[in-house]
C-alpha cells in the first residue's frame, strides 16, 4: 500500500498525466469531434437587390414614359458538388444579381459538419476521390466565407472586383486540415 501511495507521488508520473490532460483538450480542440454529429441547417432566399424593387414594366413613371423591368438575377454558371473528404451533395450557382453584383449560391447543400468550413470560389479543376482532396489550394481562390450551416440553401457574396469568369469551381474547404470536403465544376449556363 506505501508502495503504491509512493508511485503517485513520484514528479515524472505527475507530468505524464499533465501532458496527457494537456494533450486531449489539444485534440478536442483541435479536431472537434462533437461537430459530426451536429447539424446546422440554413434557408436562405436569394437575395433580392435595389434594382428588383424598380417599377415593373409597363407602369408609367413620372414623367408618363414606361419604366424597364429589372433584368433580375441570372444564373452564370452551376454545377452538382461531388464528395471528396466527406460525403457531399448539392448544386452550386454562380448567380448574376440585378445590381451587378455576384453570388455563390448553394442549394440543398448536404455535407458533414467540421472545423474551419468556408466556401472557395477556385480555379482548380475539379477531381474525384482522393486526387480532389487538396487541389484547390494550389491555385487562384477566393474565400467567400465560412460556412453557413452544413445543410440548407446558402449565399455567398462575391467581394467587389472579383472576376467571376476567372473561376471554374466551387469548394466547401476546410481550413484546417486543408481539405476539400467536396466541390463542383461550374459549367457556363
Amino acid at each position: 500500500m506505501e508502495r503504491a501511495r509512493r508511485a503517485w507521488f513520484r514528479p515524472w508520473v505527475g507530468g505524464v498525466l499533465l501532458v496527457a490532460v494537456a494533450g486531449a483538450g489539444f485534440g478536442l480542440y483541435w479536431f472537434q469531434p462533437w461537430k459530426l454529429w451536429q447539424d446546422e441547417t440554413v434557408q436562405e432566399a436569394l437575395p433580392a437587390t435595389a434594382d428588383d424593387a424598380r417599377t415593373p414594366s409597363g407602369t408609367p413613371s413620372a414623367d408618363g414614359s414606361s419604366a424597364p423591368s429589372p433584368a433580375g438575377p441570372v444564373t452564370l454558371s452551376s454545377g452538382e458538388l461531388i464528395s471528396h473528404e466527406h460525403a457531399t451533395s448539392g448544386t452550386v450557382k454562380l448567380v448574376r444579381l440585378a445590381d451587378g453584383s455576384h453570388v455563390v449560391r448553394v442549394e440543398n447543400l448536404d455535407t458533414s459538419n467540421g472545423p474551419d468550413l468556408h466556401v472557395w470560389l477556385t480555379d482548380a479543376p475539379v477531381e474525384e476521390g482522393r486526387a480532389g482532396w487538396h487541389v484547390f489550394d494550389d491555385g487562384t481562390y477566393v474565400s467567400l466565407g465560412e460556412l453557413k450551416g452544413n445543410k440548407g440553401s446558402q449565399n455567398y457574396a462575391l467581394p467587389a472586383g472579383v472576376d467571376p469568369a476567372r473561376f471554374s469551381s466551387v469548394s466547401i474547404w476546410c481550413d484546417r486540415f486543408d481539405v476539400s470536403f467536396g466541390a463542383a465544376e461550374l459549367a457556363r449556363t
